[in-house]
């Protein structure tokens, strides 16, 4: 079962994405099969391979821990449809209204 999120990280620093969604496989130890990060000036940048490269997996935290700040009170996170997710990857485009926490 997949499950889309889209993460918000305030206060982001210069050329880090300031929202992030990804596509999480919850049946696999919910890690991201892909990701898409979103920069302040509306920008994105598609994420085929979250894990291409890196020393150590880590899978994706649910919602509600991402909420409850054990990563940081700096990050908040909602659940959102595929149909969102799919549109931005397809589009390699977000609009500014997108960028706005709905949190």
């Amino acid at each position: 079962m997949l499950e889309y999120i889209k993460l918000f990280w305030e206060g982001a620093p210069e050329g880090e994405p300031s929202v992030i969604l990804y596509e999480v496989d919850t049946e696999n130890e919910r890690l991201a099969l892909r990701s898409i990060d979103i920069f302040a000036d509306g920008s994105t940048r598609n994420i085929p391979d979250l894990y291409d490269g890196v020393i150590e997996i880590t899978p994706i935290p649910t919602v509600e821990e991402l909420n409850a700040h054990v990563w940081g009170e700096e990050f908040h996170a909602c659940i959102i449809e595929q149909a969102e997710f799919e549109s931005i990857w397809e589009s390699r485009s977000s609009s500014g209204a997108f960028l706005k926490s709905e949190a």
